[in-house]
């Protein structure tokens, strides 16, 4: 009796499929791309909230998998490795989002969202977003760490194999990005 294949392949098999991709295999290139793609767009999604600029974000993210497969080396999971591209790209078309927006006459963009929890650019925590801008130009060490753990929710571990960095800068360095942004979240009356 031959079982079915589960929707999503597990990480062993992403890390195998990711290996024979960066080695040059074509074939596995392209069923990782199949693979990871839901993946991918949840990833993005949580970031930017309306699905078309989440779909950008993660055409992207799928595109920079393509053509840096060769830069993954095995040393974490390929999902942490996913993880950090898809962040990055999310955060990319928030800002190019961001800086079309501010060429578009103010009059096309709809005056209901608060704009100090809501993009009315991208439908994203325009908050959370800025703050992360806000530290990158200050302390930019500090964004990646913090948006793989609070954004993509991966574990001290992960991090610390994905930046190459020891456990313990890892957790200084979100303790650090957390002080930092959260003044930056609140919101005031």
């Amino acid at each position: 009796m031959e079982e079915s294949r589960p929707a999503e392949p597990s990480p062993d098999e992403l890390d195998d499929l990711a290996l024979r991709a960066a080695g040059g295999d074509r074939e596995a290139l392209e069923d990782l791309l199949a693979a990871v793609q839901p993946r991918v767009r949840r990833l993005c999604g949580r970031m930017l909230l309306f699905p078309e600029d989440a779909e950008e974000a993660a055409q992207d993210a799928l595109l920079l998998v393509a053509t840096r497969i060769g830069s993954f080396a095995g040393r974490s999971r390929f999902t942490t490795w996913l993880h950090v591209v898809a962040s990055n790209s999310a955060r990319s078309t928030y800002r190019s989002l961001k800086r079309r927006a501010a060429e578009r006459p103010t009059d096309e963009l709809p005056a209901t969202a608060d704009p100090r929890t809501t993009s009315v650019i991208a439908g994203s925590r325009l908050d959370l977003l800025e703050a992360l801008e806000v530290l990158a130009a200050d302390r930019p060490e500090l964004v990646e760490p913090l948006v793989l753990r609070d954004v993509q929710q991966l574990d001290y571990a992960e991090i610390a194999r994905v930046l190459d960095i020891p456990l313990g800068t890892v957790k200084s360095r979100i303790h650090s990005a957390r002080a930092a942004v959260r003044p930056l979240l609140r919101v005031t009356d």
